[in-house]
């Protein structure tokens, strides 16, 4: 895979890191949130960082 493509992976995945991030905020502010979806989508994001951290070392950054 090409350097472009490995920048692109990056970009989608702080994309979805943000919109995780969102959901929880919004769950997080109701009266009864749902506290195992929360954690799934924390552990959704730790594992999309740690695919940001592979891509960087292919990328060798």
């Amino acid at each position: 895979m090409g350097k472009k493509h490995h920048k692109k992976a990056i970009v989608s995945l702080n994309q979805r890191i943000v919109e995780h991030q969102e959901k929880i905020r919004l769950e997080s502010a109701k009266d009864f949130p749902d506290e195992g979806l929360i954690r799934h989508w924390e552990k959704e994001i730790r594992a999309f960082e740690k695919a940001i951290e592979q891509v960087r070392k292919r990328l060798g950054e």
